[in-house]
């Protein structure tokens, strides 16, 4: 089939604009990238653009050697996993009741879960509500009060609106129950929601700072994202000695810019593996409201 002349122009547009958003994405991360491998001398001058100057890995040493990254990266991994299962329960015991027409007090559930997501009681209640519980300065204020997104509840009942409700009425004349038809029929049929939705909730564990900022004192379970923060925050290089143990001066932007490597690429590494279920996942849901 030949194209016609303005859909081959169409095509140019989309491709021209596709390329700009991946430029976007992609160059500040090379330009980040060049700065972490580059002499200090030359990010003081201003001289690293896309390309390493002074070409080293001494920031990668320094980060290497000390435990606080190390054990900062290895904590954020753990947090992340034992995080997006435990939100992933929790979104799937919310979602599939939902799909039950008959189920009591349906409608009015389904208004109680949208209005969460519309209104939330503040920062100030949540933490004298943490306090109560006694969870603050605890692991679990880092999984626990996050671990339900009304959003991703919403896609997952859509999703599981798309699978015929008689697969359903099969097993259940066969006498499954709704727990073996959840594990049977249901999760089975759902992976490219599940898998999206995972990397939905991996990404904003990865990624989140503010609660431990907020709710968590102990250094030690401060995720990498915090201890970025930290060191961005940081003005001069005797500020980050001082705040984050190291001793060698002039490499306050070399640090800077090898931290927030170290801190973005594991999560990259993730989307590779769950990109042939991403996009079904993520429209699929939206087919029935």
């Amino acid at each position: 089939m030949i194209k016609s002349r303005r859909t081959r122009i169409g095509d140019y547009v989309i491709a021209f604009i596709c390329l700009v958003i991946v430029l976007t994405c992609l160059l500040p991360m090379l330009h980040v990238l060049a700065r972490s491998l580059s002499a200090s001398e030359a990010l003081i001058r201003n001289q690293v653009t896309l390309w390493p100057k002074g070409f080293n890995f001494t920031a990668y040493r320094l980060v290497l050697s000390d435990a606080k990254y190390t054990w900062s990266l290895l904590w954020t991994g753990i947090l992340t996993v034992i995080y997006t299962a435990v939100a992933m329960v929790m979104t799937i015991l919310c979602a599939y009741p939902l799909t039950y027409e008959k189920l009591k007090g349906r409608r009015f559930i389904n208004a109680m879960i949208l209005f969460t997501m519309y209104f939330n009681a503040g920062t100030i209640p949540m933490y004298l509500l943490l306090k109560d519980l006694g969870l603050l300065n605890r692991p679990a204020v880092l999984v626990i009060p996050n671990a339900l997104s009304v959003f991703n509840v919403i896609i997952m009942r859509s999703f599981f609106y798309t699978i015929p409700t008689s697969l359903r009425e099969s097993a259940e004349i066969d006498g499954a129950g709704p727990v073996t038809v959840l594990l049977r029929i249901y999760l089975p049929l759902s992976k490219p929601v599940l898998a999206t939705l995972s990397l939905f909730y991996a990404v904003a564990r990865w990624n989140g700072y503010s609660d431990a900022l907020m709710f968590m004192n102990d250094r030690t379970y401060h995720p990498i994202q915090l201890l970025l923060y930290n060191i961005l925050r940081s003005v001069t290089a005797i500020d980050v000695a001082t705040l984050e143990g190291f001793r060698t001066p002039g490499l306050n932007e070399t640090l800077q810019a090898a931290t927030v490597m170290f801190a973005t690429v594991p999560i990259l590494l993730v989307y590779p593996w769950l990109q042939r279920y991403f996009i079904a996942g993520a429209t699929l849901g939206a087919v029935r409201e």
